[in-house]
């Protein structure tokens, strides 16, 4: 009897002092994301709300916030360097398609696996027969890409074996592609495939196959975020594994190529108004 009496005040005392740890990890009810404001389709600016991203990426985390109830809102930062810094300091939660370094996990805990990527690809004309497997199949050919924000692998074999020029950006690299200037163009295949649609090339231009690299746009959360828990992470993981094996990310992908393309057309009718006249 005396060990009853004592046993069941302990279990209540044992019960309250573990609540603050469960509530703690089930207490996050909105968390804050950022990322790469000009980066369609997965992240752009919202034409009808300039304070918020739109993208697959939003869709990506509006899915995991329903699942896991929780309210997560993707925020406009001006630029990737500063959505970067939102995100180290703590003031924003998540970052959304990152490419990691090791440098950023001194800052950031990554979700596995990454449902999408930054996939770096050779377009060419479609017209013309361009043997491509390997990276050797370019030498002898004139290339050009938009900066040389490659592996550092890849930039030291270009160096040594490719005419590749440097260009100011894309839309002027596949105006000399399709004039006969250049020979391919090396650059990311989705925002790659947006500016062939918009400039209504997309039968014209083709995207090889295999990528010259791929990298994976992940998920990441703050260390200084005070949502970050094992519980979110362990979750975060799961779901992201569930949604690997479906056809999600690929619809999120395809619908915003719709959607951006829809208000491109929206902003240049806008632009030739006769009020904008």
């Amino acid at each position: 009897m005396l060990y009853r009496l004592l046993a069941r005040p302990l279990v209540a005392l044992i019960c309250v002092l573990s609540m603050p740890a469960a509530m703690a990890e089930m207490a996050c009810e909105r968390m804050v994301a950022t990322g790469q404001p000009d980066y369609p389709p997965f992240l752009w600016r919202d034409p009808q709300n300039p304070k918020r991203l739109i993208g697959a990426q939003a869709d990506l985390l509006a899915h995991l916030g329903k699942e896991l109830g929780i309210r997560i809102d993707v925020v406009y930062s001006s630029s990737k360097t500063k959505a970067e810094s939102e995100v180290s300091s703590g003031r924003v939660d998540l970052l959304a398609g990152a490419s990691i370094t090791p440098q950023d996990l001194e800052h950031l805990d990554i979700v596995y696996p990454a449902l999408f990527q930054q996939a770096d690809v050779v377009w060419v004309r479609n017209i013309l027969s361009f043997p491509y497997i390997e990276w050797a199949d370019l030498r002898e050919r004139r290339g050009a890409s938009v900066g040389m924000d490659f592996s550092p692998a890849f930039k030291a074999y270009a160096s040594e074996n490719l005419s590749l020029e440097q260009g100011a950006n894309l839309a002027q690299l596949f105006d000399k592609l399709m004039a006969g200037e250049l020979d391919y163009v090396v650059a990311e295949r989705e925002p790659g495939q947006l500016l062939a649609n918009s400039k209504g090339l997309a039968k014209d231009l083709l995207a090889l196959s295999p990528p010259i690299e791929s990298t994976g746009l992940h998920l990441a959360i703050s260390h200084n975020s005070a949502c970050n828990t094992p519980w979110l992470r362990g979750q975060l993981a799961k779901k992201m594994t569930e949604l690997a094996a479906t056809e999600l990310p690929q619809a999120w992908l395809e619908q915003n190529y719709i959607l951006w393309q829809q208000h491109v057309l929206q902003a240049a009718s806008t632009t030739d108004s006769p009020s904008n006249q």
